[in-house]
């Protein structure tokens, strides 16, 4: 894009593309810049003009085929690197358009590449890659800008090649390498088109494209339903994250936009999809020193009576710096021992 030889804004977005531990970039106004490192944001002495900032967004907009303007007052794009660029401009954002920038992490590419990432001990990256190999239905739990789709991206390296894969996303942010991958994108308005197609309208034409596995990068409405059936009948290996700040929250919130497809029926019934589905949780945060962390995994084992029942297969130990296991193994070893490779006796030591 020629215009990143002119506008400052490009210029700042290079250099700090240089810079290791920024994994996001505010611009609140021309000169109210922040970024954030390691899980504290630090103001910048940067300065832009407010033409320059408007050009940027417009050339954004552009680089998108969407519009942003006081019609389409938000969007939600990329940048050429693939960092995910959320804009809201005046006068929905008071003063100046507000501009949010979610690097995307070159560095971080898979397990072996990245040792230490989320301070995972090699021990528990054997366990997830058997998970992954042993088609487990597994959710990505966290809050904001604790690394999401970072690790489902660390997942979705594991995944056979001799398999098929659909991911599905509000905006391209998974990147991943795979020989039979369909990468789809739900579309708002945008300049080529008036039509409006959902998470949810993919995902059902998803069943229709004989895949393997179903991605989807973050489940935010009534696709989680269709995901969820998707888990069940037959599609197992599939894999999305949630919003959510613990692993009960998780739970509750699946419940919650369950009930965004439009049917009611009981919660008993809502359990049982979940329970059935959904394999393990994985919840991601930060320890104190504002590193990502793998939190929790819990492991999803079935009801009784309304309850979903499940267990903590490893939990954060602050001391050790990394996951600790529980007293107790998941009830599907069998599938990550014979079809994941897991050790038999990786729990008991």
């Amino acid at each position: 894009m020629t215009q990143q030889q002119n506008n400052p804004v490009w210029k700042f977005l290079d250099e700090i593309a240089t810079k290791k531990g920024i994994t996001e970039i505010v611009i609140n106004a021309p000169k109210s810049v922040f970024v954030e490192r390691e899980g504290k944001f630090i103001q910048l002495n940067v300065a832009f003009d407010k033409a320059d900032v408007s050009n940027f967004i417009q050339e954004i907009a552009a680089f998108n085929q969407k519009s942003c303007d006081a019609d389409n007052p938000i969007m939600d794009g990329n940048l050429p690197d693939g960092s995910r660029i959320n804009i809201i401009v005046e006068p929905f954002s008071t003063g100046n358009p507000a501009i949010t920038i979610r690097r995307y992490l070159r560095n971080i590419k898979n397990f072996e590449t990245s040792p230490g990432v989320f301070c995972l001990f090699e021990k528990w990256i054997e366990f997830f890659k058997a998970a992954v190999k042993a088609r487990c239905n597994i959710v990505v739990a966290g809050g904001t800008g604790v690394g999401k789709t970072t690790f489902l991206n660390l997942l979705l390296q594991e995944i056979p090649r001799d398999e098929r894969v659909i991911t599905i996303e509000d905006t391209l942010e998974l990147n991943f390498e795979h020989p039979n991958l369909v990468r789809l994108e739900a579309a708002r308005k945008n300049l080529a088109s008036d039509k409006v197609v959902s998470q949810r309208d993919l995902v059902k034409n998803t069943l229709r494209m004989r895949p393997d596995r179903i991605i989807i990068g973050e489940v935010r409405g009534g696709e989680l339903f269709d995901l969820l059936q998707a888990m069940n009948t037959g599609h197992d290996g599939s894999m999305t994250s949630i919003h959510a700040s613990s692993t009960g929250e998780c739970i509750q919130r699946m419940e919650t936009l369950f009930l965004l497809a439009g049917f009611d029926v009981p919660h008993k019934v809502i359990r049982q999809m979940i329970s059935t589905a959904v394999d393990f949780i994985v919840q991601l945060s930060r320890s104190k020193d504002g590193k990502r962390i793998v939190a929790e995994i819990i492991e999803i084992t079935g009801m009784d009576g309304d309850t979903i029942l499940h267990q903590t297969i490893a939990s954060f130990d602050g001391e050790d710096g990394g996951l600790k296991m529980a007293d107790v193994a998941p009830q599907c070893m069998a599938k990550l021992t014979t079809v994941g490779g897991l050790p038999v006796g990786f729990f008991q030591g």
